[in-house]
């Protein structure tokens, strides 16, 4: 409480990274297990704890159950890309005995080590909630309503913390966007 009382004011900045770049850290990464756990990251919006938790039974085709999310809510629910999903319910498949099983059984650190070294493979300092951001992002300047990337992707209670996770636009999206709107 004290923390909040006199911490500084103000906007943090990131920097945004592009979508290239996401793929490529994710293309050159060898390990499946690795692999699967920064896609449900970058591409399903997941926290490193959420994806740390899932288990074999959270898994229905494209839709991921959080049980106990951090809102508070008894459950909340993911939605990954087709591809994404069919390669996690097969590797899901191999490493878990049964329906509770963790399917990605490693700490958070290790977890956070594993981020680490793939955006070394770019030359990048890359954390975990970069992934987050990043699907925050793509998504919002990929045209999706805010309130889909709010409600949906990050499953946010309150749009305004969405609204910091997007990065600033640079004068050159801008311009952009405003061609493709009316040019």
């Amino acid at each position: 409480m004290i923390r909040k009382l006199y911490r500084q004011k103000g906007t943090l900045r990131w920097e945004i990274i592009e979508k290239g770049t996401i793929d490529e850290i994710i293309f050159r990464t060898i390990k499946n297990r690795n692999r699967l756990m920064l896609e449900l990251m970058a591409r399903g919006g997941m926290r490193v704890g959420e994806v740390l938790k899932l288990r074999l039974k959270d898994l229905q085709d494209q839709k991921l159950t959080l049980e106990n999310p951090k809102s508070g809510k008894e459950q909340e629910t993911v939605f990954i890309p087709q591809k994404v999903a069919e390669r996690l319910r097969d590797y899901a498949h191999q490493v878990c005995k049964n329906p509770e099983d963790r399917i990605f059984p490693i700490s958070y650190e290790a977890a956070r080590m594993i981020v680490l070294k793939a955006g070394n493979l770019v030359d990048l300092h890359l954390r975990p909630h970069d992934l987050r951001r990043h699907a925050a992002t793509f998504a919002s300047r990929s045209g999706v309503p805010i309130e889909i990337v709010s409600k949906i992707i990050l499953r946010h209670s309150n749009l305004s913390t969405t609204q910091r996770y997007l990065g600033t636009i640079n004068d050159t999206e801008a311009i952009r966007w405003i061609d493709n709107l009316y040019g």
